[in-house]
Parts: structure tokens; C-alpha cells; sequence
């Protein structure tokens, strides 16, 4: 039995967490952040190596004292599959256990037909695990899915076909996923799992708790209290793209996700019979589409700084974190206007909070999908 065929106890998980946050540490260290003994640290990095969860570094010398060798994770030790149902694109990627992508395939698509979408997850699950060979396969620690909670809503907005829309209503897309392998399988929202990539190998590491916002086809985000993840009752927490940009008075008002999306600025595109698909590289700044860029961009900043004030009037938050699927150059012109706007709100009784651009960028709902089971297996026990 290895490691993944096995519950890690709730010492083993912190001490890999640790691992992880600092990239390597020294036996002594690992007992000293872990707060436990020497000896059962030992103990516990010993049946860690054994199991290949970690490997030993060279040796370190020329400190005072004695030479010390660092631990760090060992890539090989464990997989997982991720798997990212978007609104425009299916993703699946392979990653081992420190997060690097071993091997990735992708579907464009103008509207998510599940009738196309199912039967390809089969063949690319297939093709991962026949590609590791039988012995890498057993350490494959699970399946993780990320994809929007409802994709029936929002369908004017998307132009999304009605017969696509019926397709996945009241659908449970992790059922049917699971369907396919025996191997467990994790569900979360797009957004959630973008912020757990974050968290892992981004921003995260050094905010404690912070909104995140993520700039999609529909823009959306999540949040972290207190280093975790936090959901809430219903799974919405951080759900800024549904936010109201002004009290109800004469109407139903606009939410973010209808101002601050890119597929509202794909829209703008092709209705000046431009290629929709510039904000993916450097065309978006560039003539024709500058114009049109620009336009977005202000309506974007105003209403994400909008959120972002709401949110931290609500909950004390060290940082915000924007991140989305666009080129860098058009996130940074983004991240530059939102600073400007969040300058023009009256601050008194609430603390501004530090506004950062995320780290993983385009494929962080995929990268995030695969580490919804790495999280599952290794990270440590809440509460």
C-alpha cells in the first residue's frame, strides 16, 4: 500500500503543507514550524521518504553548525487530473505532485454542448493514465472538476443556445465524471478552483485573507479567511460577478459580470467586425480594437473597484487579487485603472486592502481543478 492508497494522518499532511509553502526545509525547521518533537518529526520524514511523498536535497554546508539536508517534495510521489469545463473551453491537464503540468489538451468550443464534452473527458482520462504506465498510475490521487455552478444562467448574455442551456440543467457534473473511473473525484466552482491555485503556488502564500477575482468569459471570484478556502452555506462566497452595481430602484440593476466580463468586450469586437479574440494577446492594445480596449477598460475598473469596496466594508481582508484569461499586458492595464478607481471612494471606517495581479493567469481553473485532489489528499485537516 503507498501513500495514496492510504490516509495520511493530520501530522504527515502538516508537515507536507509546510514542505510546500516553503519549497524545503531542514529536518530541525520542519519539527520547529510543525511544532512537534525532534524525534517524531523524524519519525514522520522518515516514513515520508520511504513512500516517495518526499525526496532529500544535497547537503548543505558552511552555516554554523552542523551540515543540514533539506526535504522537499518529490514530484513523482503523487498525480492528479484536472479537468475545466468552461464556458469556451474544456481543459484537461495532468500535474504531479508540486503542481507542474506534465501534459495538457484543450477544446475551443462557441458553447458548451455536454453531448461533446462527456465522451471527450472519457478519451482524454483514458489517454493520461496509459501515458503514465501502470506503476505512476497508482499514484494518481484523484480527479478534479472545475466548472461554472449553473450554465444555464446568463444564457442571453452568453448567447448560448436554449438546447445546450436544457442539456445541463440540474445536472451533477462531478456524478458524471465519476462515472468514468474509479478514481475519486472532486467538484468546485471554476472560480474556487482558480483561487485554490492561488492560494497553492501563487499570491496566496503570503495573504491571509483576501478576495479573489478572476476575469472570465463571465467574471467571478472567491475568498480566503484565516489560509483556507471559504465556501460558505450555499458555496457563493466571494461571488462578485452576481454583485449589484447600484441599489434597485427603476429596474432590475446591472450585476459586475455583465459589465466586467470579457465576453462583453468580445461583443464589442465583433459588432466592429474585429476578431473576437484579441484580448489574448497583444492586438487588444494595439489599433483597431485599442479603442474599443479602452472603452471596456474603464467600465471594467469602475465596477470591479465598486466590488472591491463592498467587499471590504464586509470583511477585513489583507489583499484583493485579480487574475483573468487575457493577455498579461491588458490584465496590468486593468489592475493600474481599478488602483485609480478604488482612489476615488471615501475609505473612513473601512481599511483599503492591497491590490495585487494573480500569478497563475489563464490556466489557473484547470491547474486549480487538479489540485482540488492533491488538497483532498495532502493538505492538512480544517479544523
Amino acid at each position: 500500500m503507498n501513500a495514496i492508497q492510504r490516509r495520511l494522518g493530520a501530522n504527515e499532511r502538516r508537515m507536507l503543507h509546510e514542505i510546500r509553502r516553503h519549497g524545503s526545509l531542514a529536518k530541525a525547521e520542519l519539527a520547529r514550524v510543525t511544532e512537534l518533537s525532534t524525534q517524531t518529526a523524524s519519525v514522520i520524514i522518515n516514513r515520508l521518504l520511504e513512500e516517495q511523498l518526499v525526496r532529500k536535497l544535497e547537503v548543505q554546508r558552511g552555516k554554523v553548525g552542523q551540515p543540514s539536508q533539506p526535504i522537499a517534495l518529490n514530484p513523482v510521489g503523487a498525480y492528479a487530473i484536472g479537468i475545466q469545463i468552461g464556458r469556451r473551453t474544456l481543459k484537461v491537464v495532468l500535474v504531479d505532485l508540486l503542481g507542474t503540468v506534465l501534459e495538457r489538451w484543450e477544446l475551443a468550443y462557441a458553447s458548451p454542448d455536454a453531448r461533446l464534452i462527456f465522451p471527450a473527458i472519457e478519451q482524454q482520462l483514458a489517454q493520461m493514465l496509459a501515458m503514465l504506465g501502470p506503476d505512476a498510475a497508482a499514484r494518481l490521487c484523484g480527479v478534479g472538476v472545475s466548472a461554472p455552478r449553473d450554465f444555464g444562467q446568463w444564457e442571453e448574455l452568453l448567447r448560448m443556445s436554449a438546447a445546450d442551456a436544457a442539456e445541463w440543467g440540474g445536472m451533477v457534473i462531478g456524478q458524471r465524471v465519476q462515472a468514468m473511473t474509479p478514481l475519486p473525484v472532486s467538484q468546485a466552482k471554476d472560480t474556487a478552483a482558480a483561487c485554490m491555485a492561488e492560494l497553492l503556488v501563487g499570491r496566496g502564500r503570503s495573504l491571509a485573507s483576501y478576495l479573489y477575482i478572476y476575469v472570465d468569459t463571465l467574471a467571478g471570484g472567491s475568498l480566503v479567511i484565516n489560509g483556507w478556502p471559504h465556501a460558505g452555506v450555499h458555496g457563493n462566497s466571494g461571488a462578485v460577478g452576481s454583485m449589484p452595481m447600484q441599489a434597485a430602484r427603476d429596474g432590475v440593476p446591472q450585476q459586475l459580470l455583465s459589465i466586467a466580463s470579457l465576453v462583453t468586450l468580445e461583443q464589442r469586437y465583433e459588432a466592429a467586425g474585429l476578431a473576437s479574440d484579441a484580448m489574448a494577446d497583444e492586438r487588444a492594445l494595439q489599433q483597431p480594437w485599442l479603442p474599443l480596449t479602452q472603452a471596456w477598460l474603464a467600465e471594467a475598473a469602475n465596477a470591479i473597484a465598486y466590488a472591491i469596496c463592498s467587499a471590504a466594508c464586509l470583511i477585513d481582508l489583507d489583499g484583493v487579487v485579480l487574475d483573468g484569461r487575457c493577455d498579461r499586458a491588458l490584465l496590468t492595464s486593468l489592475l493600474a485603472l481599478v488602483e485609480q478607481e478604488l482612489g476615488h471612494y471615501n475609505w473612513a471606517g473601512a481599511a483599503r486592502p492591497a491590490l495585487q495581479a494573480g500569478e497563475v493567469g489563464d490556466d489557473a481553473k484547470v491547474i486549480g481543478a487538479a489540485y482540488l485532489s492533491l488538497h483532498a489528499s495532502f493538505a492538512p485537516l480544517q479544523g
